[in-house]
């Protein structure tokens, strides 16, 4: 099943592009629903070193930390960059439980990784009293992270798909907490009427999704990816 994810049938996730002001995304979107921006920003540079040769020749002796792929990520394993890209970012297993799927993304050594993300042009909109941090991923094809919520934020492909399914604060999905996204996409997705779908869409490269606070989240990754999120808080 791994690598052969589809694409949603239609997104339902609202679209908007550059000429999307400040004023209009803190009146439209801040607080309220997720929204899809398109040429926001110019992340060419930055793309250019986040492929796999150039990222191995900056980082690859260096240790990642990866977490596990379910909603409290419970465990938390060290490795060289290296090993976890040449052995371990490989497509999800379906069978696989959350806490025995091992993912990279956020926990960077901000110090370490810093020259790349110093490349990284962020989306200009901001929120009032909060402030940006950045969370950079790398992962196999039908890898993601379960239903979870947290503060608001922006995510960004970089190489690859995402696709996302986002439910309101208000609107508890049904999930297993340490189900991975894929698993949950075969079993609980199909037998879900109309009105209990979440929101989704799938991210391509380039393209930034916003997600207001405390909206519950859970991402499937169709190819291998790179991506990188700034979360607001």
């Amino acid at each position: 099943l791994a690598g052969t994810v589809p694409e949603e049938e239609r997104c339902t996730v609202e679209r908007a592009d550059a000429s999307l002001t400040s004023s209009l995304f803190l009146q439209r979107f801040a607080f309220s629903r997720p929204v899809i921006l398109r040429g926001v920003t110019d992340n060419s540079a930055f793309r250019a070193l986040c492929t796999r040769e150039k990222l191995l020749a900056a980082f690859g002796a260096r240790p990642v930390r990866l977490s596990t792929a379910n909603t409290y990520s419970y465990r938390k394993v060290d490795v060289p960059f290296q090993e976890y890209v040449e052995k371990l970012l490989e497509p999800q297993d379906p069978a696989r439980l959350g806490s025995d799927t091992l993912y990279f993304f956020g926990d960077n050594n901000v110090t370490e990784w810093g020259p790349l993300f110093q490349r990284y042009v962020p989306p200009t909109f901001r929120i009032p009293g909060t402030s940006p941090a950045y969370s950079f991923g790398i992962a196999g094809s039908g890898s993601g992270v379960p239903f979870h919520w947290h503060g608001p934020g922006f995510s960004e492909v970089i190489f690859g798909r995402k696709r996302w399914f986002l439910y309101p604060p208000d609107k508890t999905p049904h999930f297993h907490p340490n189900e991975t996204t894929l698993a949950w996409l075969h079993r609980t997705y199909p037998a879900l009427p109309p009105a209990e779908r979440p929101l989704e869409c799938t991210l391509r490269p380039g393209e930034v999704l916003y997600f207001p606070d405390r909206w519950w989240h859970a991402t499937l990754n169709l190819d291998t990816s790179v991506f990188i999120s700034t979360f607001l808080g």
